[in-house]
């Protein structure tokens, strides 16, 4: 039988389960994330080519976040209710059924089951964001940021080759007799399918429902106050919940426009899908591989700080990308990287911010409540990409998200000034 040590700082309360926990979350993410990708790389282009419009580009990004945000309410509802495992792993396979959708819209050239398979398989995208919570729940409270960061940097192996084998997959799908756009859905069924597998079999003990019986077995009920009880933490929750769920927010708002239209942009000015599926595993490594010294610099130097990076990196981003050539795939994949770099600040330093403001009784039902929203701002994104570059132009949406990023900092000001 092991022993569990007592949840201090700097102490895991069960630090054998959390390292299982993490071991199957890493597998998990390395599979989730080719599933991840495939949206990302070509479900604009699948949408561009079979409406014929780039006015609605955007809407494929738009749908899935939409579908992903449905998919974090309920992720985050039956993991408060049954635990992570079940959470999770249905989150996964219903992204499953969603690239099986993708699928047989392309072979049928039926937009109408196109969007309504891109709104399911959004499940994936939430599901894979929705991890990086199960990687603290056993977190001791100085290491949560770089519990977060080890689930979210094993999504890069993944993210990185899922692009990579656009053109790949797209040749299997047209030996299939299937539209070569849908190629890497096939990839995608098969990649969400296995990351389920792995969950429900292995995510034992569940960390969620661990967490919460080592909570109460600490519990001493003479010594400890009620938990609705006021103390200064409680008075001091909620505008810390707000401020994470907003760094969260814009930082997907602006990294989803950007991101959704670049591809597009890069078609508009000649290049393949090769080029466009380098440039987005380019930002997708960005988004993932820097997590580990980036959850180092939230424990160490404080969650506002990395979260202001966060603001500055995206305009940085957004002002490269506006700058860029189209002919540049060089400057574009700069662009591309600093936006994944800008969002991966946001995402880690915000999680820590919320798990370290939410207890275990409600927490996945907040987390889950919080990734409702930030998948709404990513399908707001998607949305309005597609609408302003036909109105104006890639570097006006580029430079606009950039500039909007910069919301963030006041907002961290005035939580720091009333602390």
């Amino acid at each position: 039988m092991t022993s569990t040590a007592p949840a201090t700082d700097g102490i895991s309360p069960h630090p054998q389960a959390q390292r299982r926990t993490l071991t199957v979350l890493v597998t998990s993410q390395v599979l989730s994330g080719a599933g991840l990708a495939a949206g990302i790389t070509v479900g604009a282009l699948l949408a561009q080519d079979m409406l014929h419009s780039t006015d609605l580009a955007g809407l494929p990004s738009a749908l899935f976040t939409a579908g992903s945000a449905l998919a974090a309410l309920a992720v985050g509802r039956v993991s408060q209710a049954r635990g992570r495992r079940v959470g999770l792993s249905a989150g996964y396979l219903t992204g499953a059924l969603g690239s099986a959708g993708v699928i047989a819209a392309a072979a049928t050239d039926t937009p109408a089951l196109l969007f309504l398979a891109l709104f399911i398989y959004g499940a994936g995208t939430a599901t894979n964001l929705q991890a990086r919570y199960a990687g603290a729940d056993l977190a001791a409270p100085a290491h949560r940021a770089r519990a977060v960061s080890t689930v979210l940097v094993a999504t890069t192996l993944g993210g990185v080759i899922g692009p990579n084998l656009a053109a790949p997959t797209g040749d299997l799908a047209a030996t299939l007799g299937i539209p070569r756009l849908a190629g890497p859905f096939l990839l995608a069924g098969v990649a969400y399918f296995l990351a389920a597998l792995v969950l429900a079999l292995w995510l034992r003990p569940d960390p969620l429902l661990l967490a919460r019986t080592l909570h109460t077995r600490q519990e001493t009920a003479p010594a400890t106050a009620p938990e609705d009880a006021p103390t200064p933490a409680a008075e001091r929750r909620r505008p810390t919940v707000v401020l994470g769920a907003l760094v969260m927010i814009l930082t997907q708002l602006v990294m989803v426009a950007i991101m959704t239209m670049t591809p597009v942009h890069m078609h508009d000015h000649g290049h393949g899908t090769a080029a466009s599926g380098f440039v987005i595993a380019v930002h997708v490594g960005a988004m993932y591989l820097p997590s580990p010294l980036t959850g180092w610099l939230v424990d160490r130097y404080g969650r506002l700080v990395v979260a202001a990076a966060s603001g500055v990196t995206l305009l940085a981003a957004g002002i490269v990308a506006a700058a860029a050539p189209g002919d540049s795939v060089a400057l574009l994949a700069l662009a591309l990287a600093l936006l994944g770099l800008g969002w991966n600040f946001g995402l880690v330093s915000g999680t820590a911010i919320i798990t370290d403001a939410v207890p275990l009784a409600t927490r996945a039902k907040t987390q889950g409540l919080v990734d409702v929203a930030i998948a709404i701002a990513g399908a707001t994104g998607g949305l309005a990409s597609g609408i302003v570059v036909a109105a104006a132009s890639y570097p006006v949406l580029a430079l606009t998200g950039g500039i909007l990023s910069l919301a963030v900092l006041p907002a961290i000001a005035v939580t720091a000034n009333s602390r």
